[in-house]
């Protein structure tokens, strides 16, 4: 396997696999997050910048069956060429005559972006014969698309096979490899994780993996409710899931014989409906009245998770402490995001992962002011949980 670093690029197109699954408007099509393409603008002007041409291909959204408008990468175009200051070039099909007509006449330079991996059905099903026909648009790989990674779909797993010596990873996944690597693999203490998010049944097996490495375990957001309710709590009618009550008394008891904290909420702020403008009151958390939902952590909940964030040297945020959404019941997400600020500012390492905290973290424009933020939600809880991606396995082997 190749090092980008030390690939020469010179006079070859590299054939690309970013992440540019990004947010569009409805109604002009103009992207309203471009976390993604910021993302992966190092690795393509590396290659742009040692004499190669680059060939990307990506997916969008989720097409039904074949070409949709709204799904559609000429959409990107423009506003990839001001990212990177020169013309990108589009070609309307990722494969087919026209397409590789379009990569093989690209001099050094140059940038082609290829249509919607995904209006093809063989993209997701890891058809070889599709992934033989993305190979023909470059000279060597590169995969820096880690929000894919844990897809074994033909762009970002399959391809791989048809450059056995010119494979390699780009600068973001390597960066995000570091990142999680850095949580696990530390001996730095305490290491806290804060997991967050609608239900526990999502989230059981990285609590597991969890509990093996770390001293305190935060939980909030709406799976806290289901914790509340397994040990005798009364949680109104907050989201809880019934089948799981068992399945959180378990991992409290694990936690216990591991000598591992768990911080659960002990107030909430609750509603009389879930909509921002409802009636909205405060309540310890295991006394939540029927017909009232808890939307959010109270204050005193907050300052005892931020007490514990603040001394802490590795911060691991999965998942929201309430309906952030809300600007009414946003409060608590904000307290624990301001908390792994300070406590990166203090010297910590914070790694925020998982959709909803990394729209959090934008939402409250603090990005800048923690360690790292990933990109992949699902391929870092994945990672995070030991599984080897099928994406980074394709990458490593020979």
């Amino acid at each position: 396997m190749a090092g980008i670093q030390d690939y020469d690029f010179a006079g070859k197109r590299a054939l690309i696999r970013v992440d540019f699954n990004v947010p569009l408007n409805k109604e002009t099509f103009e992207i309203t997050d471009d976390t993604r393409i910021r993302a992966a603008l190092k690795t393509i002007n590396h290659v742009l910048d040692n004499g190669g041409s680059v060939v990307l291909m990506s997916h969008l959204g989720r097409p039904k069956s074949g070409p949709e408008e709204k799904f559609s990468l000429k959409h990107i175009v423009h506003h990839l060429s001001e990212l990177l200051n020169r013309d990108v070039k589009f070609a309307d099909d990722c494969v087919g005559e026209k397409a590789w007509e379009m990569s093989a006449n690209l001099k050094p330079g140059e940038v082609l972006l290829l249509e919607n991996l995904r209006f093809y059905a063989q993209e997701t099903t890891g058809t070889e014969d599709f992934a033989k026909h993305l190979a023909q648009h470059g000279d060597c790989y590169i995969n820096d698309a880690f929000g894919t990674a844990h897809r074994a779909h033909a762009s970002t797993t399959v391809v791989a096979r048809f450059f056995p010596n010119d494979k390699m990873f780009g600068y973001l996944i390597e960066s995000e490899i570091i990142a999680v690597d850095k949580v696990l693999n530390s001996t730095e203490k305490p290491l806290t994780a804060i997991v967050g998010g609608a239900k526990v049944s999502s989230k059981i097996t990285i609590i597991t993996r969890l509990l093996e490495k770390v001293d305190h375990l935060i939980v909030g957001g709406g799976m806290a409710y289901t914790f509340v309710k397994a040990t005798g709590g009364n949680v109104g009618s907050s989201l809880v899931e019934d089948d799981f009550l068992g399945t959180a008394r378990d991992i409290l008891q694990k936690a216990q014989e591991k000598g591992v904290k768990i911080h659960l909420p002990v107030d909430t702020f609750v509603a009389n409906k879930f909509d921002n403008d409802a009636d909205k009151k405060l309540f310890p958390i295991g006394e939540i009245p029927e017909g009232w939902m808890g939307l959010d952590i109270g204050p005193d909940s907050s300052t005892i998770f931020a007490d514990v964030i603040k001394q802490s040297k590795l911060i691991l945020w999965n998942g929201p402490m309430g309906v952030f959404e809300f600007s009414n019941f946003s409060k608590g997400t904000a307290d624990v995001a301001y908390a792994i600020v300070e406590a990166t500012k203090n010297g910590a390492y914070s790694l925020i992962g998982g959709g909803d905290s990394v729209a959090a973290i934008n939402q409250f424009k603090l990005a800048e002011k923690v360690s790292y933020v990933s990109t992949g939600g699902g391929a870092m809880l994945e990672y995070l949980e030991g599984i080897e991606l099928p994406g980074i396995r394709a990458i490593k082997e020979n």
